[in-house]
């Protein structure tokens, strides 16, 4: 990640990567993804690499663009690190870039498919439950709570629904889903999950980064362990990059 120019010889004719996050009060969010965004950054050192916000944390999307611009690119592929396809990507982020080409009528934008329930995030999430599950001895029945931020569209919230039911298919864990903003709750999930036979319970947070949601799922079950979050995993960094080849890919069609 550079906020740094790039000297023009160190240059490639790719795109930038504008990679842009939600954005939060909290400090440990902003850290967490700069952390992700230095991870995908190193694992492209020909592409400059730039992370925005598009809220509450700097810097903006709009200052982003307005640099990349000024360094002298003519495209740039704008990933949102978003976990669901709800109103910032569908609507907030394409309005910002819908101005700066306004504003830039020479540097092409080209927004990428958000990371989606893509099943490399699902093992991230699966990495991070392991970590946290102590070694007791004796078998036992896992039970997990897979906890998401929620959307009030119900479409939505079926797609995340689906992470649920992969890890459980990839682990054997008992799986259900619950939202930090709407139903059904924490609280619901662990007594399906006891009343399925689960005697080992715990919170698996389907976000990138901390923040109020995940501090407010903490407080809900104390009682709980909780894993990390998904931050700066390899197969974050690999799914990012993915995202950027098939939006530059799929521009390279339109104008072949």
């Amino acid at each position: 990640m550079r906020d740094a120019a790039i000297p023009r010889s160190a240059r490639t004719d790719r795109p930038a990567l504008i990679a842009v996050a939600h954005g939060s009060r909290d400090p440990r969010s902003a850290a967490t993804m700069a952390a992700v965004v230095a991870a995908v950054a190193s694992a492209r050192p020909d592409v400059d690499v730039r992370l925005a916000f598009l809220d509450l944390s700097v810097p903006s999307v709009d200052r982003v663009v307005d640099a990349v611009a000024a360094q002298g690119h003519t495209h740039a592929v704008v990933a949102p690190l978003l976990l669901g396809s709800a109103f910032h990507a569908r609507i907030d982020l394409p309005a910002l870039l819908d101005a700066a080409r306004a504003r830039h009528a020479r540097l092409r934008l080209t927004q990428a498919d958000v990371l989606g329930p893509d099943p490399r995030l699902v093992d991230a999430l699966r990495d991070r439950v392991r970590r946290t599950l102590d070694p007791e001895p004796g078998p036992r029945r896992i039970g997990v709570a897979v906890a998401a931020v929620g959307s009030s569209n119900a479409a939505a919230n079926t797609r995340t629904a689906a992470v649920a039911r992969r890890l459980a298919a990839e682990t054997g864990w008992l799986t259900e889903i619950c939202y930090a903003t709407t139903e059904p709750t924490l609280d619901a999930a662990t007594a399906r999950l006891r009343a399925r036979g689960a005697d080992r319970v715990l919170v698996a947070p389907w976000f990138l980064a901390p923040g109020l949601l995940t501090d407010r799922l903490a407080s809900a079950a104390p009682d709980l362990a909780h894993a990390d979050v998904i931050g700066a995993h390899p197969a974050l960094t690999d799914v990012v990059w993915d995202r950027y080849g098939t939006a530059y890919a799929n521009t390279l069609a339109l104008t072949a």
